[in-house]
This record gives structure tokens, sequence and C-alpha cells, in this order.
């Protein structure tokens, strides 16, 4: 009896250590998990600013700042004349890179301005029109065709909303209306759902790359800024 008594004890601790083991195990896991997100979600974080910082070199405010520094550079550059050579090539430098930039920054600044009527202006967005007075949803080919002419006049736009997110067709397809400043009935006709199944897309977006909970119009207003 003593001896069967001692059997299920030794049971019971192997079955505690277990038990100890794998909640161990899982508590483990639970962590990786949690630091993993939150990897993740500062990485998508800091594509985000670097976005935004990108948006804002091409601004007139940043073209603005860089002619003053251009002249001041070459103010010094006149006043330093043949004395301290190695200087007046390093201030060169700079003012060729700043140049540079506001070059780069007007271009980009002329894109966005043209961006709009190059758009509107498209077989494909006339199409979309036709669609949209049809009650008809977007093929295959019209999704191709729409991103190719997004792409053309945003530099890239896919690319960015992907390497902050791994999007589902419909996600991309929503973002992607969003862009071409479509109204949520419309998005929902375009693709084939609800409004209210359009709304939770835009506003579940925004939780999953800013990792707070948001409308759907600030996905709306994000997406605009790419």
């Amino acid at each position: 009896m003593n001896q069967m008594m001692t059997i299920l004890t030794d049971r019971e601790l192997f079955l505690l250590i277990l038990g100890a083991l794998a909640y161990v195990a899982l508590f483990v896991l639970t962590v990786q998990h949690s630091r993993r997100k939150v990897l993740e979600l500062q990485d998508r974080l800091n594509k985000v600013r670097a976005m935004q910082e990108e948006q804002q070199a091409t601004s007139s405010q940043s073209i603005m700042r860089n002619e003053q520094q251009i002249a001041e550079l070459q103010s010094l550059i006149q006043k330093l004349g043949d004395e301290n050579s190695m200087l007046r090539l390093e201030l060169e430098e700079k003012k060729a890179r700043l140049d540079y930039d506001n070059k780069v920054a007007l271009i980009e600044q002329e894109k966005r301005q043209q961006a709009e009527p190059v758009i509107f202006g498209s077989e494909v967005y006339k199409r979309m029109k036709s669609l949209l007075d049809e009650g008809r949803s977007m093929k295959e080919e019209d999704w191709r065709e729409l991103e190719q002419t997004v792409n053309s006049v945003y530099s890239n736009f896919t690319g960015r909303l992907y390497s902050l997110y791994k999007m589902t067709p419909q996600d991309y397809h929503v973002s992607l209306l969003v862009k071409v400043r479509l109204q949520p009935r419309d998005i929902a006709l375009l693709t084939a759902h609800s409004k209210e199944s359009v709304a939770s897309t835009r506003s579940r977006l925004y939780q999953k790359v800013f990792g707070e909970k948001g409308s759907s119009k600030d996905w709306d207003d994000f997406i605009l800024t790419l």
C-alpha cells in the first residue's frame, strides 16, 4: 500500500515538473513573441518617420532653408579665396549637395503638383468612373493599370506601403483607391465590399502600422502623405 502511494506521488511529482517546464517554455515564448512584436512596431515607426522626413525634405520650407545655407556657404567660399584650399573644397562639396537636394525636391514637388491631373485624366480613372456609374467592381487588369499610374506619379508608393505591413489584396486595393481620393462608398463598390468593411479595413490598417487605435480618416490622411 505504502509502495503504491509512493509510486503515485512520484508520478504526480513528474507531472508537476512537466507542467512547470511547459509553463516556463510558454512564458519564454510569450516574452519572445511580445519582444518581436515591439521590435516590428519600432521598425515600422522608424520607416514611417523616414518617409515623413523625406516628404519634409521636399517641402518649400526645406528648399528655402537650403537656399539660405547655399548663399551663406557661397559667401564663405568667396571670403576664403585661395586660402585654406581644403576647407574651401569641403564647403563647395556641402554647397553642391544642398544644390542637388534642392533640384531633386523641386522635381518631386512638380511631380506631385501634376499628380492629380495625371491620375484624373488617365484612362483607368475614366474607366473607374464608368464602373461606378454601372455599379460594377474593378477587375484584375484595372487594378494593375491603376497601380502603374499611381506609382508613375507617386514614386514607389506600392513599395512604401508593403514595407510597412504585409497587406491583403483588399488592404492594398482600399489604400490605392484612398490615394486617388475616392469616397468610401465608391471604394466599397469598386472593391465589392460593404462600406462598413472598407471603414474597418482602414482603421485596422492604422492600428497595425502605428500600434495604436485610430479612425479610418487617420489612415486616409497617412496614405495621402505617401
